[in-house]
């Protein structure tokens, strides 16, 4: 073993006299399996009073168990260093340490057995801190992936803050703490918790944080007055509200499973699921489009929802490799833009619905400027918006044509350069998620081109491929639609896979630049998404079915 930083007097107490002057805690160590070296390590933390034997769950312990000697020695090491005044589950803190161990050796990290940060950061102000708990109350509670400083406040009565409590603050300096973080944020009003995220590679925040308020109107002061705030020269803090996401996308499940089937199934693998959200064919209602929404109680249950199906030991269910994702939420207009909405979505429509007997049923509640049918779903333009509402109110789960109507009022466009972000993001994720799984079972269905002996950069761009569709999504926006705002186009880019079995041999044969006669937009049954943050070419089948949730 290497000399060096106090190491070497291990390899001597290994020795014939290891258990000299050691405690019960060590023989205990020794007992479960754990190096003479690293054992005698622990125990000589152990007499300093920074951990106790009884603080260490088996989790701990079977990891050091499971390290080389040498790796063991020097993440007990860090632990030995680091300040652990506020650190409330020493035995989650040391797995952590040694999680980060193990990122650093991977990577290649110069001098990750010792585990330093290559840049000594500015630790926060403890004194400050201090007297910030002793007044307000609140306790600090460090992990090595966040600070958590929160109450509830003392003598607090009412529930937990809900739904829109919360803000994201991001771009805070790297090396800025809770001290500075808190005071700036009681300005606002009441805080119930503040989450400073932290990078456990480099010991640094990682420049966001997570602020809830016990009131919404605290929130709402919190964007309007500290957006845009220099709180260091040349350094401005962004801050949003925060929605939690609750909702998974599952995709490849069997189109032939129901709602309850499919609650039943995943209610049985994850813990909080509340409710299951599938879309079915107007044509064919008996089946779903081979994924699924699941809904969580909170974003905590959603996460270890993902992260038991997405990366643990269940990647299978009814036999298919399912691939599982964040929904991505869906931006609400403020009221004063949906005050002035005059259009109608209509989904749910069955093929033999034309535009002009969607036109004569809303002519009875006032003037229709015109009617826009794609696939299943349909926008309905009046020339006054109390009569599209009386339309939306009368007709929302009345009967046409065999299919059952869902009418509501057209949300105006989101942000078109975020919704393209999210989409490219998105995109790459799941190509990342496939491709790293061998032999991935696609459930009866045909996988995207690329996937069965195709590279991307192999695939020629057609002349009518548009970059703003993913591949094998089905989109729960509304789709590219000019309609009757200022905005150049009218659309909803939420989209998410429509597992769709092998295209026929004669939609593959089809000219890329023929549309089939049901596409609306001209791409035709089978054409490329162009990724536009590589030039990469993704061939695909798209399906133009949409969702709306």
């Amino acid at each position: 073993m290497a000399e060096g930083n106090g190491e070497i007097s291990y390899d001597e107490v290994a020795g014939k006299d290891s258990d000299v002057g050691r405690t019960e805690d060590y023989h205990k160590l020794i007992e479960y399996g754990l190096d003479p070296k690293v054992a005698a390590k622990l125990d000589d933390i152990y007499k300093t009073g920074k951990l106790a034997h009884a603080e260490l769950d088996e989790r701990a312990l079977d990891a050091l168990k499971e390290f080389p000697s040498d790796g063991a020695l020097s993440v007990l090491g860090q632990f030995l260093d680091s300040n652990l005044e506020h650190v409330s589950n020493k035995s989650a803190f040391l797995c952590g340490v040694m999680k980060t161990y193990r990122q650093k050796s991977r990577a290649g990290v110069p001098g990750a057995p010792a585990l330093t940060p290559t840049v000594q950061v500015k630790g926060p102000d403890e004194e400050k801190i201090k007297q910030i708990l002793a007044r307000t109350g609140y306790t600090l509670d460090v992990t090595t992936g966040q600070r958590k400083y929160g109450g509830p406040p003392p003598g607090w009565e009412g529930g937990t803050p809900g739904a829109g409590c919360e803000v994201f603050c991001g771009k805070i300096p790297k090396d800025m703490y809770e001290d500075e973080l808190i005071p700036l944020f009681e300005r606002c009003g009441t805080i119930w918790d503040l989450r400073l995220m932290m990078d456990p590679m480099t010991g640094a925040n990682r420049g966001y944080a997570f602020v809830t308020f016990t009131t919404r109107d605290a929130t709402q002061r919190a964007v309007h007055e500290l957006d845009n705030h220099e709180i260091k020269p040349g350094k401005t803090l962004r801050i949003k509200i925060s929605v939690p996401n609750l909702r998974l996308f599952v995709g490849n499940i069997p189109k032939s499973k129901g709602k309850e089937e499919i609650l039943e199934e995943f209610g049985k693998l994850t813990a909080g699921l509340v409710e299951v959200i599938i879309y079915s064919s107007p044509d064919d209602k008996k089946k779903n489009r081979g994924f699924c929404f699941l809904e969580y109680e909170s974003h905590k249950a959603a996460s270890l929802a993902k992260r038991r199906l997405g990366t643990g030991r269940i990647k299978q269910v009814w036999g298919c490799d399912i691939i599982v994702d964040w929904a991505d939420p869906q931006e609400e207009p403020d009221e004063q833009t949906m005050s002035k909405v005059k259009v109608l979505y209509v989904r749910n429509l069955t093929q033999d619905i034309t535009e002009e007997a969607l036109k004569e049923e809303f002519e009875h509640y006032g003037n229709v400027e015109r009617v826009k049918k794609i696939k299943d779903y349909a926008f309905v333009h009046f020339d006054d918006r109390d009569c599209a509402v009386k339309a939306m109110q009368e007709l929302d789960g009345k009967d046409l044509g065999g299919s059952r109507l869902e009418v509501s009022l057209a949300k105006p466009p989101s942000d078109k350069k975020k919704k393209e972000e999210i989409l490219r993001a998105r995109e790459r994720r799941m190509m990342q998620m496939i491709h790293g799984r061998s032999g991935f079972d696609w459930c009866g269905c045909s996988p995207p081109h690329a996937m069965r002996g195709r590279t991307p950069q192999q695939a020629p761009r057609p002349q009518h491929a548009r970059p703003d569709y993913d591949y094998d999504y089905d989109y729960y926006g509304y789709g590219d639609y000019r309609g009757g705002y200022n905005e150049p186009f009218y659309r909803y880019d939420e989209f998410y896979f429509d597992y769709a079995g092998p295209p026929q041999p004669s939609a593959v044969r089809q000219p890329p630049n023929r549309p089939q006669p049901d596409d609306e937009l001209g791409l035709g049954a089978n054409s490329l998404y162009y990724d536009l943050t590589g030039g990469t070419q993704v061939p695909t089948q798209l399906n133009y079915s949409k969702l709306l949730i």
